[in-house]
């Protein structure tokens, strides 16, 4: 038999535990940058938010692009360091240089015939100038820096915040981008 002194702290140390444990439990907020939901290349609605708290690598992709080839060290990237909390996310645009013309059908099999994509991809989207979907416009207007041109790279940390953009020219598989990304990764 339990004295009630015993009883009495064990009770509320259950109670402090079932107290303690939603608040534990509840996601962290969306980040602003992240509060937008697209279609995927399959048009299926993805939010964002689904993503928060992963170190991302958002990327403007075309398929009839000199830097097309870069799809293949995206996923290289995408299955080395996805379980410790890396998703590349893929925006399919149209935006240079008119090298992305097909439908998000032909996309989506362009990029599973030819590279084997299983990062998330996303229907094709605009992401300059007035047209630009949201995120692209907030990624813009917080690094100072749109994309120039197919292939360019915005690295967010956890928190949802743009830490480094990349240019098309940077090869993701790049020790600029690969020591950023594993830095972010290490960070908790």
């Amino acid at each position: 038999m339990l004295s009630r002194s015993i009883y009495a702290l064990i009770v509320a140390a259950l109670a402090a535990l079932t107290y303690a444990a939603p608040i534990a439990a509840a996601e962290s907020p969306c980040p602003p940058v992240l509060d937008h939901k697209f279609a995927s290349l399959q048009d299926e609605p993805v939010s964002l938010c689904r993503f928060r708290g992963k170190v991302l690598l958002i990327v403007n992709t075309a398929s009839e692009c000199g830097y097309t080839p870069q799809y293949e060290a995206l996923e290289g990237l995408y299955r080395r360091y996805r379980d410790k909390g890396l998703v590349v996310l893929g925006f399919p645009a149209n935006d240079f240089g008119g090298q992305e013309p097909g439908s998000n059908k032909q996309i989506a099999q362009f990029c599973r015939v030819n590279y084997g994509i299983t990062f998330p991809m996303f229907a094709k989207t605009s992401v300059v100038g007035a047209s630009a979907n949201p995120l692209y416009r907030q990624l813009a207007a917080r690094t100072g820096k749109p994309p120039r041109w197919n292939f360019h790279k915005y690295l967010l940390d956890r928190a949802g915040q743009p830490v480094a953009v990349f240019e098309s020219a940077v090869e993701p598989a790049d020790p600029r981008i690969t020591s950023q990304i594993e830095k972010l990764l290490a960070a908790r």
